[in-house]
């Protein structure tokens, strides 16, 4: 049976609120949430950014089922503080965490005034943070000069075992190259075709653990009132990699998608009215090759959401999955 979560995204939710989402997504019957890492929204129209390590520990208090998040270290975020940090989460919260570690956006990682480097070189900059968090939740003495830097750095508070660290890919390239070090792999929606490449890839590489698909959908009493939410919370999803990658501001996405075809969010967004008829099209993803699927209601307003999955979504992606 495939695992159904809950999506929680910073970008449009404040914390306070994000927190009684997650906590009415296990009452509603997700097996599980995860969440965004983001320190700028992608439009101004989203609003929010709360800071997600401080968020998932009350989260996973307020809770009992598990939940991970993204997580891009390299450049915002220090290996040896992402260490430290899954390392507590896992240590209150045994086997209730995981993150999935990615090569981060400008959009929350050039704040630092450091260049942002090519997409190869995030790659190697990750594959080298990821060693470091892991050789110190094992209890390592860290030593490491190369695209991160470490001076004899422990992490003394540990848990009994560490986290699984998957990997976040939207081609095939990547999901291929991540199967050599990530313990699961998790990407988001995109055309059917493209989603099987990812997934053949890391399979066909050898990439063991879970294979995780991010579903964005809006669902609301009519199809205009879906399409609405999406056009005013998600217009960023008309743009894919590199562009998403590259871009600093929310303004500069909003500039990114001026002019475009707002009904080509269709393509990135499950619009729908009919909760049964949407579970239709998340399960065909889902049958893809995929182990768990968190959804993501791109509207800032969750409940009718929640109360839908509950009654309705839920149990009908349980019948065909």
């Amino acid at each position: 049976m495939v695992f159904i979560g809950f999506h929680a995204s910073h970008e449009q939710i404040a914390p306070s609120a994000l927190l009684d989402a997650v906590i009415g997504a296990e009452r509603a019957g997700f097996d599980g949430a995860m969440c965004s890492d983001h320190l700028a929204p992608w439009t101004r129209a989203q609003g929010e950014s709360g800071f997600a390590l401080s968020w998932i520990a009350a989260a996973l208090a307020c809770t009992e089922f598990s939940i991970g998040m993204v997580n891009a270290p390299g450049q915002r975020y220090h290996p040896v503080m992402i260490a430290q940090a899954f390392a507590t989460l896992e240590e209150m919260f045994p086997g209730r965490f995981w993150a999935a570690m990615g090569s981060g956006e400008a959009v929350n990682e050039h704040v630092t005034g450091d260049p942002w480097p090519e997409k190869q070189v995030r790659n190697e900059r990750l594959r080298e943070s990821v060693d470091v968090i892991r050789r110190l939740i094992e209890g390592e003495e860290v030593d490491h000069d190369g695209l991160v830097r470490v001076h004899e750095a422990r992490v003394w508070s540990r848990p009994a075992e560490p986290p699984p660290l998957f990997a976040t890919a939207v081609s095939a390239e990547t999901a291929e190259w991540a199967a050599s070090w990530a313990q699961g792999l998790a990407t988001v929606i995109q055309e059917p075709a493209a989603l099987q490449r990812v997934v053949d890839a890391y399979r066909g590489a050898g990439g063991s653990g879970p294979c995780i698909l991010q579903v964005h959908l809006s669902l609301a009493e009519s199809d205009e009132a879906a399409f609405a939410i999406a056009r005013e919370q998600w217009t960023n999803g008309l743009l894919s990699p590199p562009q998403t990658w590259d871009l600093e501001q929310p303004e500069d996405f909003e500039a990114a998608v001026a002019g475009l075809d707002r009904d080509e969010l269709r393509k990135a967004v499950l619009i729908d009215h009919d909760a049964s008829a949407l579970a239709g099209r998340i399960a065909d993803l889902a049958e893809i090759g995929f182990d768990r699927v968190y959804l993501h209601h791109v509207g800032t307003e969750q409940s009718y959401f929640l109360a839908a999955a509950e009654s309705e979504l839920i149990p009908a992606l349980k019948e065909r999955l």
